[in-house]
């Protein structure tokens, strides 16, 4: 297992297991699952490269690696759903990074693990960045990880069907109000249904969590991307002149309810671009990552571009 200050990735290419170029050659390494499981927990991340998986080879190697396949619920950006719990990979301009973060962090629970899949590749750019949840937090000022200390409380404003963001029907796949509220109810949130037909979710979250098997602390929060910012000020600016910082479409505050300095998430965003690794795709290649020791990002592209990802528990 790498140091922390040199981690990277495992790259596994079929002459490193012995398997056949193929998705049966990687199938039967993944059927291995303690094997799998043992090796994850210790390099944190698996790039499996040479295999040849298409989107029509794709379900079976996700049933091993994944054998709980998650619904995207209660997700916060814009995806497609292509299959049994597959998805785009979070639809944001090409010429936006997409910064670190770990999948569904401000959920009451989230899934133990992704796999990406890269149907196709960008012409340049298009990287998906990775870090390590323990350098990461070790990379932010004893201040910044001393003010997260108590947790943050998340505010989400989901509208009903027309408005800013996602709607409550999209992000809960239900248009049914007595599904959401059984999803909510034992999450810990606390939610209001409003005479415009929006939903208002507040929700107190941990900063860091550690790991079940490792006990490693790791930073674990989204306050960074909720908070208006990491926007930009021009952005920001526009924004706070149509609507109240409350009512935005997601919306973070200490778990006090006081204000994050914009400064502080500032940094949390550009240290943890600063401490991640690339990967940088080939058509075909897979990425495992046990989502709570690694966060996960998008760099900037140009060409086409098509990631798919799914989770489990």
């Amino acid at each position: 297992m790498a140091g922390v200050d040199t981690w990277a990735p495992l790259e596994i290419h079929p002459f490193d297991v012995a398997a056949e170029p193929t998705a049966e050659g990687l199938r039967g390494f993944l059927s291995d699952t303690a094997k799998v499981d043992e090796l994850l927990v210790n390099e944190k991340a698996l790039v499996f490269r040479g295999f040849g998986i298409t989107e029509q080879t794709l379900d079976p190697v996700l049933d091993l690696a994944l054998p709980n396949r998650l619904a995207y619920v209660h997700g916060n950006t814009p995806r497609t759903k292509v299959g049994d719990n597959v998805y785009t990979s979070t639809e944001y301009p090409a010429e936006f990074t997409i910064s670190m973060h770990n999948e569904l962090s401000y959920a009451h629970t989230w899934p133990a693990r992704l796999m990406f899949f890269c149907q196709l590749a960008a012409t340049t750019g298009g990287a998906t960045p990775v870090v390590d949840g323990a350098r990461w937090l070790a990379a932010l000022d004893p201040q910044v990880r001393a003010a997260f200390a108590d947790g943050v409380c998340y505010r989400q404003n989901l509208h009903g069907g027309r408005g800013f963001g996602k709607s409550w029907q999209d992000t809960f796949e239900t248009n049914r109000r007595d599904e959401v509220e059984s999803f909510l109810a034992p999450t810990g949130a606390t939610w209001e249904w409003r005479s415009d037909g929006s939903l208002r979710i507040s929700q107190l979250r941990p900063s860091t969590i550690r790991h079940p098997v490792t006990g490693v602390e790791v930073w674990f929060n989204q306050s960074d991307q909720w908070h208006p910012a990491s926007l930009g000020e021009d952005t920001a600016s526009a924004l706070a002149q149509i609507l109240p910082e409350d009512e935005l479409p997601q919306y973070v505050t200490f778990a006090d309810g006081t204000p994050i300095p914009p400064e502080y998430v500032i940094q949390v965003r550009d240290r943890g671009l600063e401490v991640a690794v690339n990967v940088d795709w080939r058509s075909g290649d897979l990425l495992l990552i046990d989502n709570i020791l690694v966060g996960h990002g998008r760099r900037p592209f140009t060409g086409a571009r098509r990631v798919l990802v799914a989770m489990s528990d």
